[in-house]
């Protein structure tokens, strides 16, 4: 009830018992708008995929950094998936917070498989697999539309796969300068058959926010097999026009959609659970 003055209301009083109250809940509103902010997930983990090894995310690293998040490479051996996924989870373990992680091509089962980890807030695949529990890259292929350009895999070798150099620029990296896109074909790294024909261990994106970065221009994932596994995961879609080699030849719009996810309201409902969970 309000105090009186001369029999009437005391307006300014009233005034200044009300205005701490309001003061606080405005600015505990402003404090906790800025924790959710600053609970933007900074690190990133980024998987390779087969035939290549981390080095190519470089340019994605530098733009990374540069905008303050930490950034690690994972160098997955590529040989067994399991071990692959090992690895992977050792980097995700390493990390102080959440974590975004990232998968490219065949890297693509391997997040599907270690993004379960509870340190992972979020996903971004980048022309990947989205793997469902069960699916391999040899068998997602298989389903790719009869008029697709097929990947030129040679016959294996003792157990590990090649891409025919003549055809890898085309095939793999078509919108990349020509001197790095030889390079690459020249400096392939082994990709076991194994690994490239077992079944994901899991499927993150069924628990966990998903990205998918789609490439219209790529020959080794056919474009509409990349519309069928984002849609599937009920990945947040950007297409552009590029080659497989796209974290490569366009590393500012990879680093762009890593930064979406990192920064999105779904990767931070993530990162506050990881928070609770320490």
């Amino acid at each position: 009830m309000l105090k009186t003055t001369n029999g009437k209301p005391d307006l300014k009083r009233a005034l200044w018992q009300v205005l701490p109250a309001v003061a606080l809940t405005f600015w505990g509103a402003v404090a906790h708008s800025q924790t959710k902010e600053n609970q933007a997930v900074k690190n990133i983990v980024l998987v390779h995929g087969g035939f290549v090894d981390g080095s190519g995310w470089q340019g994605v690293y530098d733009i990374l950094t540069k905008r303050g998040y930490h950034v690690t490479v994972v160098q997955n051996p590529t040989i067994t998936l399991e071990d692959d996924v090992a690895v992977t989870k050792r980097a995700i373990d390493a990390q102080d917070g959440p974590v975004i992680l990232v998968g490219h091509s065949y890297g693509g089962v391997v997040i599907s498989s270690a993004g379960d980890d509870p340190k992972v807030a979020g996903l971004v695949y980048i022309a990947a697999f989205a793997a469902d529990t069960g699916d391999s890259v040899l068998s997602l292929i298989k389903t790719a539309p009869a008029d697709a350009p097929a990947p030129p895999i040679l016959p294996p070798q003792d157990g590990f796969l090649f891409l025919d150099r003549q055809k890898f620029a085309a095939s793999f990296a078509a919108d990349v300068k020509p001197e790095i896109a030889n390079f690459m074909a020249n400096s392939q790294v082994p990709w076991g058959l194994a690994a490239a024909s077992a079944g994901s261990i899991s499927a993150a994106w069924k628990t966990k926010p998903s990205w998918y970065l789609l490439t219209t221009e790529d020959h080794m994932i056919a474009p509409e097999l990349q519309r069928f596994m984002s849609k599937r995961a009920g990945s947040k879609v950007v297409e552009i026009k590029g080659s497989h080699a796209i974290y490569v030849s366009h590393p500012e719009a990879v680093a762009s959609i890593i930064e979406h996810a990192a920064t999105s309201s779904a990767a931070r409902e993530e990162a506050e659970a990881v928070t609770t969970l320490k």
